[in-house]
């Protein structure tokens, strides 16, 4: 389970750590980072696949996804009494994420190519990675390192605890995860790389006439539900035959009294009190069709790492909150999950959990912050490589 997240330099977020749980909560008003949280987790997880440089590509190159403010924070100035001005970078171009869980860590520190003109390449101007570490147990210290990568050069630990030089040219584009694939000579890389591309990411599904979820697909047992929700109806169909008995008809039923589902390998219907026939998916209000797609997710038969889920209120009527929040809850005895949400109805009923890491965000001259969190008090502890 991640115990720490920590972001630097990204977006909004100039230096943000973030106490993780069993079930965690991130609230705030338009505009104050919650998506930009959400996307760290899905950079960090993209590392694991390979594709961290691909991921900032989409978000508009490093430029646009760095801190823009000024390298000492506007706050501080604020604070100070200081106008908001620029200052002499005193520090390298970074952008760094990193996290701890309760038996491995991971940090990567991106940056600006080096400046070699003329360009050889169009791709010379991607982000480049200048730092790695993979360690062991929640804290950074050189004593826990198992791969440390800094530049092109790259070294793990052995069997018997000796550093090995595994590359000296390795490419700024590639990750550590790339090059220490070899299960037998880089088990805890392998490992921390596979728990990475477990993690899961739903955001904002789908729900127009032609939505997947709505048309009729040829299934088989599917055991997690597709990021567009495609194999709804397997996913179902698989939960209610492999599940929990009557979880996936207790979840319908608090949502939708008097409700029943029926599902198959390649459909699904619903019969509603007062209707003389069942409503096929492309019948079924937006706000009921998302509700079983959160069902499959969040009861999929293999649970993952970490379920992350942005927004899912949306499109749900309020009456249906207080359902998702229980079954949210309920996933959470299982998988890590972590929420972004404005709704209240839904915070309240997530915060009746005392599992619950509720991490309210707010934005103090253009920067960041946790509300209430005090960096003296309660700030989770972390360390950054130095390059």
């Amino acid at each position: 389970m991640l115990k720490t997240l920590a972001i630097a330099n990204y977006r909004s977020l100039r230096d943000v750590r973030l106490a993780l749980g069993p079930l965690n909560l991130i609230t705030g008003a338009n505009g104050c980072g919650k998506s930009s949280v959400y996307r760290s987790f899905q950079l960090l997880a993209s590392a694991g696949r390979g594709g961290i440089i691909p991921g900032l590509a989409r978000e508009g190159g490093i430029e646009s996804t760095l801190w823009a403010g000024s390298e000492q924070g506007a706050l501080r100035q604020l604070r100070q009494g200081k106008p908001v001005t620029a200052t002499v970078r005193s520090e390298p171009i970074n952008l760094r994420l990193g996290f701890a869980t309760e038996d491995f860590g991971y940090q990567i520190d991106l940056g600006h190519p080096p400046s070699s003109p003329p360009l050889n390449s169009p791709f010379d101007l991607d982000p480049a990675i200048k730092c790695e570490a993979i360690w062991h147990g929640p804290t950074l210290r050189p004593g826990t390192l198992l791969a440390e990568r800094r530049g092109p050069l790259l070294r793990s630990r052995d069997k018997a605890g000796t550093w090995c030089i595994v590359h000296q040219d390795l490419p700024a584009y590639e990750s550590l995860f790339e090059a220490l694939s070899d299960p037998r000579s880089s088990p805890e890389v392998f490992l921390l790389r596979e728990r990475l591309r477990n993690w899961r990411f739903y955001d904002h599904f789908r729900s127009d006439a032609e939505a997947p979820a709505r048309r009729a697909q040829i299934g088989t047992r599917s055991f997690v539900l597709d990021h567009d929700g495609a194999n709804l109806a397997a996913t179902l169909q698989t939960i209610r035959e492999l599940g929990q008995p009557g979880l996936l008809e207790r979840a319908v039923a608090d949502a939708f009294p008097g409700a029943e589902l029926e599902t198959s390998s390649s459909h699904i219907q619903m019969r509603q009190l007062g209707l003389l026939r069942p409503l096929a998916a492309s019948e079924l209000s937006d706000g009921t069709l998302r509700y079983l797609l959160l069902c499959a997710a969040l009861l999929s038969i293999r649970a993952p790492e970490l379920l992350v889920l942005n927004e899912p209120e949306n499109s749900l009527h309020p009456d249906l909150l207080p359902a998702l929040g229980r079954l949210i809850r309920q996933a959470a005895e299982r998988t890590q999950v972590l929420v972004v949400s404005h709704s209240l109805p839904l915070i309240e009923a997530l915060n009746r959990d005392p599992r619950c890491q509720h991490h309210p965000l707010e934005k103090n001259g253009g920067e960041t912050q946790i509300t209430g969190q005090d960096p003296l008090i309660n700030r989770p502890s972390w360390q950054w490589m130095q390059r």
